[in-house]
């Protein structure tokens, strides 16, 4: 009895530590960061929620880069994106699974040969319009240069490749995780 007794927790024990390993392979924060591997391209990278590389995660995943369609491998942790990123840039990476959607907003700075990514929080994509707004309406001389202040945002992020519909569903993602 002892015997049968030792068998099936040792069996217990195992099955568990098994089980932890499968869990793992969700995809739940990335970053993305210069790839150091070729020039002019960025890596996505799988991070826990400190920013720890989570070398664990291995496989295929799905990703929507700036509107378009990506699967990309995931192999310890890191994917490559291999397009080139010729000047600086706005870059959305998103990724949906069962869990929910992931979605960062980058700006891709270039800078000779360098590439530096910098997160874009969509706290900071509300509150520029909406402190444009808040001083022209306190301010009524204020609103011809709010209204300058403004379109050149707008073109800024445009001519840098963030779209209106891309502006806001980064700050729709944003809303949505915080609830």
């Amino acid at each position: 009895m002892k015997k049968l007794l030792l068998f099936f927790s040792l069996l217990i024990i195992t099955m568990s530590f098994a089980m932890a390993d499968t869990v793992t392979a969700t995809l739940d924060h990335f970053a993305v960061k210069e790839n150091p591997f070729a020039t002019n391209e960025v890596a996505v990278i799988a991070v826990d929620t400190l920013g720890h590389i989570r070398e664990n995660v291995n496989g295929v995943f799905n990703f929507t880069m700036n509107g378009f369609q990506e699967e990309l491998t995931f192999d310890k942790g890191t994917a490559f994106y291999r397009h080139k990123i010729t000047t600086s840039t706005f870059l959305y990476a998103k990724h949906q699974d069962d869990k929910g959607t992931h979605g960062i907003l980058y700006y891709i700075y270039k800078h000779n040969d360098k590439l530096m990514p910098l997160h874009i929080s969509w706290v900071l994509l509300l509150a520029i319009p909406c402190a444009l707004f808040l001083l022209a309406y306190m301010f009524k001389r204020f609103i011809i240069v709010a209204i300058i202040i403004f379109a050149i945002f707008v073109y800024f992020n445009y001519h840098n490749g963030l779209s209106i519909p891309t502006f806001f569903e980064s700050i729709i993602d944003g809303l949505k995780n915080i609830f």
